[in-house]
């Protein structure tokens, strides 16, 4: 009987039920539950199963670091705003799924991408889709896509995702095929659907990244609405690692 049970479970793509329903049925014998009750707990086994799941899934496809959580960042280094910032934007996700955008502004090593990593990792376990994007790798495909007559297609595409991280948008290079897909990909999303971006420059110097003056205003005025910016200052973490570093390994040889 029981093998004739799991057959039907697996054929029915029922895997939580398959694993629970013997052990559930004991604790129902002896606790006396209802039927309705035993069927309770294996459909809220089930449900738990799947959603674990499709995070499982959500997170490789994300292409998110996996050690640049919350868990792991550093928020000594953030200033008291920042931190009030980050920790509303942590606990609750609603901006995600109103479309609202995340700008993370601030000099190379201040922890933008760290910052952009965790939020991503942190929707992903509230059921938020998110794919993370080195932004010239974005850009390479949107303009393959162009090449191919296929750019709406590929930015449709990527509306399953409802969070888009764009790191680094300062490396994209000052050309028209770069600048103009990026722009349509900005414009695409605005409204629809959350950027989180993080940038080495200011916006007063975006003009190296877009080739049009105009084209720059109405890129920020489509990222700066509904949005949450945050500027991060301070000395490189990386460059105070290699300090660290150094000052150990000189203390090790005077010693």
């Amino acid at each position: 009987m029981s093998d004739a049970v799991l057959l039907l479970l697996k054929e029915l793509r029922l895997p939580g039920f398959a694993r629970h329903y013997k052990t559930l049925w004991q604790t129902a014998a002896d606790s006396g539950w209802s039927h309705a009750d035993y069927l309770l707990a294996l459909c809220e086994y089930e449900m738990a199963d799947r959603l674990q799941r499709r995070i499982q899934k959500w997170r490789r496809e994300s292409q998110l670091t996996t050690t640049k959580t919350f868990a792991t960042l550093d928020r000594k280094p953030f200033s008291g705003q920042n931190q009030r910032s980050i920790a509303k934007l942590e606990q609750d996700v609603e901006w995600a799924r109103r479309s609202d955008n995340v700008l993370l502004i601030g000099p190379s090593g201040t922890g933008k991408t760290h910052l952009a990593s965790a939020l991503g990792h942190a929707l992903i376990e509230q059921g938020i889709r998110c794919k993370c994007f080195p932004a010239i790798a974005l850009v390479q495909h949107l303009q393959q896509a162009k090449r191919d007559l296929d750019l709406m297609t590929a930015m449709t595409r990527l509306d399953k995702y409802a969070v888009i991280i764009i790191d680094d948008i300062g490396y994209v290079k000052k050309t028209d095929a770069e600048t103009n897909v990026l722009f349509e990909f900005i414009a695409h999303r605005y409204e629809s659907g959350t950027l989180i971006v993080t940038a080495n420059q200011p916006f007063s110097a975006w003009d190296s990244i877009f080739t049009d003056g105009m084209m720059t205003v109405a890129a920020i005025d489509r990222l700066i609405h509904h949005a949450t910016i945050i500027e991060l200052e301070g000395e490189s973490y990386r460059k105070q690692q290699y300090v660290e570093k150094t000052k150990s390994e000189v203390k090790r040889e005077t010693t």
